[in-house]
């Protein structure tokens, strides 16, 4: 048995002074005191917040995206997760079109099986690239196989749904109890904005915002939620960017619409477009924050982060979709829309959280954002998301004290480069548990890799 002494637990309530003991995967106990026995394993916690392991609930690992295969591995992505604090992703499995969901799931958990296997917990959305009459019979087996979620996109050629399309998905994960994941883009507009915009003789990184306005991801969130208040479905808004969507999404609630979950990501909450005008790596260092949606104004920044305090945004995850700045994004030196799309965050998003919103969120809200909210969106509540005797072993030991540098030279990730490059990271995941067992210690894996697949 492993007994975690002296922390403060995080609870919905507050934090609480106790011991927790882990044996067999499970949490065994929580008291005041718990005195060990011969043979346990005593960690000293004194000083430190102790939460339930955070959960990654929008990831791309080991991933051909139409351009390029992802940089990191179900490997190699996991092991950063939880060096960061991260006990469970769920990425997401696409069936591109002329695969079946079947056949995707299959190949998705082939892919995360092999090698030398997940330091994290893994889990599976399903992204539907194309809409057939067996379709929600495909969508009823991804039920029964432990995946609750879909993802379909208002944007990309080969992957966007009509709108009637759709609204008969929706239909489907109404009737399945589930949860749809919009990427809301008018991919329409997208297309011809880009057209414009390298007319225009823009070929840098500067012209990625450029052809992705926040009104193209407003539209598609207003026409998402009027499609899902048809239907009565659930659904969840994913990596939110902008002030302009936040309004629509702002609106359904006020209209009394439910089933409106949503999702923003730490470089939303931290970068601005600035960045694409970034200087060095010959002229295109601005390549490493092309991801979809691209990176706002100042303000849109800071409407997000007005949200994330006002409780109106349900979890935080990283898009973590990482491409090498060197060999793989610089291809689209001459035309931005080469560029792979995505960026790295699946070991920092914790402590940028952390850091950034020092004063504003405390360690209750951090664990709602980045553990209960997401194990509540996505079926995994109450096993995972919260420090209860009988819940899953995932705890992630945080010590608030701690002070380090964010820096590509030092990260798990295995990509060439960081978004947050030499950030002053307020804290550190001291211990992280997966299944109870040890599988990473300050920000370095001990090489054990107790992952196992998450049915929600």
């Amino acid at each position: 048995m492993i007994i975690i002494k002296n922390g403060a637990l995080v609870t919905p309530e507050g934090l609480r002074r106790a011991d927790i003991a882990l044996d067999d995967g499970k949490i065994a106990a929580i008291e005041t005191h718990i005195e060990p026995a011969a043979g346990d394993t005593v960690e000293n916690a004194a000083g430190c917040w102790v939460f339930p392991g955070f959960i990654d609930a929008h990831t791309h690992l080991q991933c051909w995206t139409g351009m390029d295969w992802t940089a990191d591995s179900f490997e190699t992505g996991t092991r950063a997760a939880a060096c960061g604090g991260t006990t469970t992703i769920v990425d997401y499995a696409t069936a591109d079109r002329g695969v079946s969901m079947d056949d995707a799931l299959a190949e998705w958990h082939k892919r995360a099986e092999g090698g030398a296997g997940c330091t994290a917990n893994y889990g599976f959305h399903m992204a539907i690239a194309e809409w057939g009459e067996d379709s929600p019979e495909q969508m009823m087996r991804m039920r029964d196989a432990g995946v609750s979620s879909f993802k379909t996109y208002l944007a990309y050629d080969h992957l966007k749904l009509t709108d009637a399309e759709t609204l008969r998905c929706l239909e489907v994960v109404r009737d399945l109890d589930a949860v749809l994941c919009v990427h809301c883009e008018n991919g329409d507009v997208v297309n011809e904005l880009q057209r414009q915009v390298l007319a225009a003789g823009i070929t840098g990184p500067e012209g990625h915002p450029l052809s992705r306005p926040a009104e193209a991801e407003a539209d598609a969130v207003s026409r998402l939620l009027y499609l899902a208040s048809i239907v009565g479905a659930k659904v969840n808004v994913v990596h939110l960017s902008s002030a302009l969507g936040l309004a629509a999404v702002r609106a359904a609630r006020e209209r009394g619409q439910q089933g409106i979950f949503v999702e923003t990501c730490p470089q939303y909450l931290t970068l601005d477009d600035t960045r694409y005008l970034e200087e060095g790596d010959d002229g295109f260092a601005g390549a490493k924050y092309v991801m979809s949606p691209p990176l706002r104004k100042p303000a849109d920044v800071a409407a997000l982060r007005g949200a994330v305090l006002a409780g109106e945004v349900d979890s935080i995850a990283t898009d973590h979709c990482s491409f090498n700045l060197h060999g793989q994004k610089d291809r689209g030196v001459g035309d931005f829309t080469k560029i792979p799309n995505g960026g790295p965050g699946i070991e920092h998003r914790p402590v940028v959280m952390a850091t950034t919103f020092e004063g504003q969120l405390g360690p209750v809200e951090l664990m709602r954002l980045m553990s209960e909210g997401p194990a509540r969106v996505f079926g995994m509540w109450p096993r995972k998301g919260r420090l209860a005797v009988g819940a899953d072993a995932d705890v992630c030991v945080w010590d608030p004290a701690a002070r380090w540098t964010i820096s590509a030279a030092t990260q798990q990730q295995a990509v060439d480069y960081t978004p947050y490059e030499g950030m002053e990271a307020h804290g550190r995941a001291h211990l992280v548990y997966v299944n109870g067992v040890l599988a990473a210690r300050d920000g370095a894996p001990t090489g054990e890799r107790p992952g196992t697949y998450v049915r929600r």
